[in-house]
């Protein structure tokens, strides 16, 4: 019996190797060779030319602005849908995750046509005799595009985790004179952090490594690490230094998911 179960999970050890295994190997291998084969760190060691330094720290500054505007906005609206009765929140839960059903790439080209100098919400302003707006092809438009792709996967976490929290310990809290403010930061705040920790993994992470936002939104102005990444596998077809930068790259995510797994152990801030 044992052994059929052990089968059961063939078709996820295949996926696993062919699609993450693999691929990281090839990465770790052109990341640490030259043209000839031969082992190097030049690759690595790229990232701290002055251009290619430059967008790491655009990409970690816009990562981690957009990471904490969302926290901002995802906190309270977690807390008011908690708040609500069942069948409200269900419903409104429902309709706040249905635009992360649509096509990733889709809705940041809606936000191109609104935002561009003749675009939707420009066209508007000029209606109204009020100036236009221009922050298309900067990082404002890059951060904008971040926190509305993102926000769900900070909202979802936080919103799970304080379903989570026994209602008796806020009413114990407040039976022993606690007040509103109080009771947030010594109680549910603290018992809500694995759902933060979660959310701001899940937000940080796709920002950091994001090219198709800066690409569509921030033109050919602005370049983050993941264009220059992008570059060097599709226009430049340098797989060694593509590979190289993707390798300095990683340390950043795998440093976000260690702190994840410290502060959330047990999974509490899981989406599910």
């Amino acid at each position: 019996m044992n052994n059929k179960k052990k089968y059961l999970s063939t078709p996820y050890v295949f996926w696993a190797v062919s699609f993450i295994i693999i691929p990281l190997c090839m990465i770790f291998y052109y990341g640490l060779t030259d043209k000839t084969g031969a082992f190097t760190l030049e690759n690595i060691g790229a990232m701290l030319s002055p251009e290619h330094s430059k967008a790491l720290l655009l990409s970690l500054g816009l990562s981690f602005l957009s990471t904490v505007i969302c926290l901002l906005l995802a906190y309270p609206l977690a807390m008011i849908l908690h708040g609500m009765n069942v069948n409200q929140h269900s419903f409104i839960v429902f309709i706040f995750i249905l635009p992360m059903w649509m096509n990733f790439l889709l809705r940041t080209l809606a936000w191109q046509t609104l935002l561009e100098k003749t675009g939707v919400i420009n066209s508007v302003l000029a209606f109204l005799h009020l100036p236009a707006l221009n922050i298309i092809n900067t990082p404002s438009a890059i951060v904008l595009g971040m926190v509305y792709n993102f926000l769900p996967f900070m909202v979802l976490p936080i919103y799970n985790v304080l379903g989570k929290i026994d209602i008796n310990v806020i009413n114990a809290a407040r039976d022993l004179g606690a007040n509103g403010i109080q009771t947030f930061f010594k109680i549910i705040f603290p018992l809500s952090l694995p759902g933060v920790i979660s959310g701001i993994t899940m937000v940080f992470v796709p920002a950091l490594t994001t090219f198709v936002i800066s690409n569509l939104l921030g033109g050919s102005k602005i370049l983050l690490i993941g264009n220059v990444i992008e570059q060097e596998f599709t226009q430049a077809s340098n797989w060694h230094l593509g590979s190289g930068l993707s390798i300095v790259l990683m340390v950043f995510i795998v440093i976000n998911m260690i702190l994840s797994s410290i502060f959330d152990k047990d999974g509490e801030g899981s989406m599910l």
